[in-house]
């Protein structure tokens, strides 16, 4: 998009200050100019001093500047004007809407596709103009009074213009509006004939929604074309009337901020270079997601996101995949929770949170989210293994002396072994076989890591749970138990947090995992957490209907560099224009686009050199980090120590 914004002076009308020229913006560059005619070079004329004086002066004039920029051809055509292969069409706003709000030209400056728009402003002496509305409301008045006086109906349109003139002319006797006279050319560039004529359409109906009735400059495209170049000449001329009210609505140089007075800095608006902070506890709810391919910087932002937001006071939980916040928790001295095999750290998936909400059966619930945990553990089930796991749950909790009656739900909960047991002492046959598929995890090689009591309390403002060290096949179900249990702690008590699931891909994999992702996600704000999804897989994420949900109930998007086998899903999703998926292929790492509720920008992450050691996920650069650290301690230095150290 290239603007020229112009003001010039009025034959009709005193001027009342110099014409205005402000700055070209150029979102696009013009199209450049080629193929200038070629420099003829005489070779046998002798040396220059033999030269006679004409020929000298002929020689050193034979190019120009202007035979170097001039095109090959120019063609004027009766409703369009090529320039060597390009071809142009202007087009002029001959009317406009009666209201318009600021930033109405918005829809048109952000048109997907190269646009060269020109405005003409003329300052236009009061005085002037005061006479003549008086006279046009003479006329107008004489109209109304004619129809009247003969029982014709009077002229809508009469009697509106003679309402706007008569609050015109009293805003400008008492100063409050000066008068101008405004022009709105736009010239469409195109590689093809065809591709004009489709894109004049589309620009016409993006003005026709906005009430504007745009005109062809037939038989005077030349002059349109002159006037759309920025060298502030109008040749059409085609203006209207404004005052400055009205005016002001079409200034051009607007953009989106994201700059507020709370919140985190996010990064830096490439639009207009200012500051991206955003408190996304300000928006209707506090979820946001972060797309992104591979080394496109999801952690690095997110854990710039981790380490500002506790500053301001916020607990951040963080179910890390793949072991990338070791460092950071350490550093910041949080509570690194490392869930393998050989972990002392265990947590029963049969806790109950013990707080019962108003309405709400909390057995009932928890009996629920288990059987979507054994729908990820055993498979699908069948409708009949669906009905006596139901009456294996309630029994297990019977049997340990809890029921829907909430005095009895802080007694000690079972275990998957008490599930197991009760499973083996059903008379159903499809009981024994939801005990053999439970059997590897009480008795086999998966024993011990989800039979035991929990032995955790989560107290620390971060808190990040390392599952790198499971088989891909367990992590879903870790992640699942993970969630569960810090679900649990946010419902005893409402505070400021935030819950990071990195690689959610995992728990989209398995429709139980995801309903239950998506039911966190969509209860969040009532506990005043934000739910943060993080994800490299978009097809994955976004195969099932859940994934489409949790991004719908993530006020805060955001999108990093992609690859062209997800750019096509994404752009479904979020609407991308082209010129959108043209930049998150081409984007750096750590830029992206950057949605906020309503506005959206391109962002470039940002961090400080401590914060930038911190939240690296680059293998060589943490590989160098460990040298030096190696380096600069002694031999006999402790584990410990080397970790504060860290």
């Amino acid at each position: 998009m290239s603007f020229s914004f112009f003001g010039k002076k009025q034959t009709s009308a005193p001027v009342v200050k110099p014409p205005i020229v402000a700055p070209v913006i150029n979102q696009t560059q013009h199209p450049s100019v080629t193929n200038a005619p070629r420099v003829i070079t005489t070779t046998n004329l002798g040396t220059p001093s033999k030269l006679s004086a004409d020929v000298q002066k002929l020689a050193r004039g034979i190019v120009s500047v202007k035979d170097i920029i001039a095109p090959s051809i120019v063609e004027v055509d009766f409703d369009n004007l090529r320039v060597n292969n390009s071809y142009y069409r202007t087009l002029f706003v001959a009317a406009y809407p009666r209201f318009v709000s600021a930033n109405w030209l918005n829809p048109l400056l952000s048109f997907d596709h190269s646009l060269f728009v020109s405005m003409f402003i003329y300052p236009a002496e009061s005085k002037v103009i005061l006479e003549d509305l008086k006279r046009k409301i003479a006329e107008m008045e004489a109209t109304i009074q004619t129809d009247m006086k003969r029982g014709r109906v009077i002229d809508p349109a009469v009697q509106v213009a003679l309402d706007d003139a008569l609050a015109l002319q009293a805003q400008l006797a008492k100063g409050a509006e000066r008068f101008f006279q405004f022009s709105l050319y736009i010239t469409i560039p195109s590689e093809t004939l065809e591709e004009l004529n489709r894109i004049s359409k589309e620009v016409e109906s993006t003005l026709g929604s906005l009430l504007i009735i745009p005109k062809h400059a037939t038989l005077a495209q030349e002059e349109g074309f002159k006037s759309t170049l920025p060298i502030a000449v109008d040749k059409l001329d085609i203006s209207r009337n404004m005052d400055t009210t009205s005016l002001a609505t079409t200034f051009p140089f607007t953009t989106a901020s994201l700059t507020a007075n709370e919140g985190i800095l996010y990064g830096i608006n490439e639009h207009d270079g200012s500051l991206v902070i955003f408190d996304r506890f300000s928006l209707e709810n506090s979820n946001s997601v972060v797309f992104g391919k591979s080394g496109g910087g999801k952690s690095f932002l997110v854990k710039l996101e981790t380490m500002r937001q506790l500053m301001f006071g916020t607990e951040v939980f963080v179910i890390d995949p793949e072991g990338e916040y070791k460092e950071l928790t350490r550093t910041l001295e949080g509570d690194l929770i490392d869930f393998s095999f050989n972990s002392p750290v265990k947590i029963n998936p049969f806790d109950l949170s013990g707080i019962r909400e108003e309405g709400e059966n909390e057995l009932g619930v928890k009996i629920l989210s288990l059987h979507s945990l054994m729908r990820v553990i055993m498979g699908e089930l069948s409708p009949g293994e669906d009905a006596v796991l139901d009456r294996a749950l309630v029994l297990t909790y019977k049997q340990k002396g809890i029921t829907p009656d909430p005095t009895t739900q802080k007694k000690e909960p079972p275990l998957i072994e008490d599930l197991y047991k009760t499973l083996l002492g059903m008379e159903e046959e499809s009981a024994k076989r939801l005990a053999e598929r439970l059997e590897k995890f009480v008795k086999g090689s998966l024993s011990g890591i989800f039979n035991q009591k929990s032995n955790i309390d989560l107290k620390n403002p971060l808190t990040v749970f390392n599952i790198k060290e499971l088989e891909a096949e367990l992590r879903p179900i870790a992640m699942f138990i993970i969630l569960d249990f810090i679900w649990n702690k946010i419902k005893r008590q409402v505070k400021k947090r935030i819950l990071v699931v990195d690689e959610a891909w995992y728990l989209m994999k398995h429709p139980d995992s995801a309903t239950f992702l998506y039911g966190i996600a969509k209860r969040a704000r009532k506990y005043y957490l934000g739910v943060t999804t993080i994800t490299q897989d978009v097809e994955d994420f976004l195969s099932t209907d859940y994934g489409k949900a949790i991004i719908t109930n993530s006020s805060l998007q955001i999108l990093l560099k992609q690859s062209p086998a997800a750019i096509d899903k994404l752009s479904q999703v979020f609407y991308l224009s082209t010129g959108e998926r043209h930049y998150l292929l081409a984007a750096n790492v750590g830029e992206g686009l950057f949605f906020a509720g309503a506005a959206h920008v391109a962002i470039q992450i940002i961090a400080s050199p401590e914060e930038y050691q911190l939240a690296t996920t680059k293998p060589q650069e943490i590989a160098n980090q460990k040298s030096f650290l190696e380096s600069q301690t002694p031999p006999t230095t402790s584990s410990t120590l080397l970790d504060d150290k860290v």
